[in-house]
């Protein structure tokens, strides 16, 4: 792919120098929409247990969109997270109730769709360099929204290979951890998965790409918060970034300094 003059020459830098394929989630990785996300599931969470209070006092706070969002729901399929964040309270929750709340937070997550969702620059800048670079690239995602997320992104041509939601659900794949997901699309790019890089925002989607047998595994600390790099690590990301642009070097004077930093970080991890 030819740069254009808002894509300028750039290359990728280690640990993705000379990788064959990458896998990259969509969801807080390629797009910035883990944040709508969030709230949607705020939403449909707060108000179920607004009807149906905990019966421990203790575990009736409402949904951190933060905290909980990453321990329960982040990355794994809407009824998994469901019913994760549901036990979590103390419920034991069936599958209409599982159901009930998933189809609530999807009508909201739909709903605020209409305003746009965007891309991260520096995911894009190394969609860039890696296809010029002759890397075969898949999308993949729990959620059944991720290709019209690629599409309003308007990255959704840069990818070889998608599996989403639907596809998961059509193939009967089960949810992160498990790696199925992430070994289906590998299998799409023709690619083993010990020469197929993950690249992830998710403590599942770390974990899924390391029982996956994937290499590298990189995650993508978003949050930057107390702990948030060292849980990913401990999950299974060989390197953690908070942003997909470290690992792009761009052409220019003086471009090799910064990749040379970044290879002795990410083999001495902080």
């Amino acid at each position: 792919m030819t740069p254009t003059p808002s894509q300028p020459a750039a290359t990728p830098r280690l640990p993705l120098a000379g990788v064959p394929a990458v896998v990259l989630d969509t969801d807080g990785v390629i797009t910035d929409s883990a944040r709508v996300h969030a709230a949607a599931w705020q939403t449909a969470f707060d108000a179920r247990l607004a009807a149906h209070p905990p019966p421990d006092p203790a575990l009736r706070a409402p949904f951190d969109p933060h905290d909980d969002y990453l321990r329960y729901v982040d990355g794994r399929s809407r009824l998994d997270g469901a019913e994760n964040f549901l036990r979590s309270r103390g419920l034991d929750p069936d599958q209409d109730t599982v159901r009930a709340v998933s189809e609530e937070k999807d009508r909201v997550f739909t709903a605020r769709l209409a305003a746009g969702i965007d891309a991260y620059p520096g995911t894009v800048r190394l969609l860039h360099a890696l296809r010029a670079a002759g890397v075969r690239l898949a999308a993949a995602s729990a959620s059944r929204h991720a290709r019209e997320l690629l599409d309003r992104a308007r990255v959704l041509d840069l990818f070889d290979a998608l599996v989403d939601g639907d596809e998961a659900r059509r193939l009967g794949l089960p949810g992160k951890p498990d790696p199925a997901l992430f070994l289906e699309a590998a299998r799409r790019l023709d690619s083993p998965p010990a020469a197929t890089a993950v690249v992830e925002d998710a403590l599942a989607g770390v974990e899924a790409g390391r029982r996956g047998g994937f290499h590298p595994v990189i995650g993508v600390d978003r949050t930057a918060g107390p702990g948030t790099a060292d849980r990913l690590r401990a999950h299974g990301a060989d390197l953690v970034v908070l942003d997909l642009g470290e690992l792009v070097t761009e052409a220019g004077p003086g471009a090799g300094s910064g990749g040379e930093r970044d290879e002795r970080e990410g083999r001495h991890p902080a």
